[in-house]
């Protein structure tokens, strides 16, 4: 499906956000403190957040996604804008071809609603992040009670839906989008989860009225395995 739909990608993540989606990744890439760092970018997509990394000083970046088609669009924008400094791996965020430890910051952005195991795919992006490494997740998230959660609904529900699916010409990927929030845990129970699998210094920012989360954690420094 997100193979499909690489093409229109970036186009329709503008259109869906208001805009808005490009600030929150360069606000969630901050957070993860990356300069000088060797950091990996779980469901790198189109490279987006990657290209948020590397101007922000990241000394190398690993893009690591399940799309060959996502992962060749990535590589040809951080290439027409002269970034050097990004590989891309074609990998399963459950079973991420990498050792023990190797990271100093992990980053992902609206990929967690996606996973087969949310838990799973958690443990294994601390597995993979260095003692004191960072790992940040940019995700929507439950919306709000009141008049914006209601609004929200109507817009991402009903009103989402049918524009995008005609715009990007793949109706049923777009069917899927906000099927994938329903069960996904609102962002005080993620950062729960975050808790439990080991992580520390669990933070939560949410943006977008609410809508959307950022959370950090670190891995308490020491720690051999998630």
């Amino acid at each position: 499906m997100f193979g499909r739909i690489a093409r229109r990608y970036d186009r329709l993540n503008r259109i869906m956000s208001l805009g808005m989606d490009g600030r929150w990744r360069q606000w969630a890439a901050a957070s993860a403190k990356p300069d000088g760092a060797l950091a990996l970018d779980i469901g790198t997509g189109t490279g987006d957040f990657a290209l948020e990394l590397s101007k922000l000083g990241a000394r190398q970046i690993v893009g690591a996604d399940f799309s060959s088609e996502m992962l060749t669009a990535a590589r040809v924008k951080l290439t027409d804008k002269g970034i050097s400094n990004a590989s891309f791996t074609l990998a399963d965020a459950l079973h991420l071809p990498f050792p023990d430890g190797r990271f100093d910051c992990v980053t992902n952005a609206f990929v967690l609603r996606n996973l087969a195991d949310l838990r799973s795919g958690l443990v294994e992006m601390a597995r993979v992040l260095k003692p004191g490494g960072r790992l940040v997740c940019l995700d929507m998230t439950q919306p709000p009670s009141g008049i914006v959660g209601s609004l929200y609904k109507l817009y991402f529900y009903r009103l989402l839906p049918p524009i995008a699916g005609a715009i990007s010409g793949d109706r049923d990927a777009y069917r899927y989008l906000p099927n994938s929030l329903v069960g996904f845990p609102d962002a005080l129970a993620l950062a729960e989860v975050l808790t439990e699998i080991g992580l520390a210094d669990v933070e939560v920012r949410k943006v977008g009225g609410g809508t959307v989360a950022i959370h950090t954690a670190v891995k308490p420094p020491g720690t051999e395995k998630s």
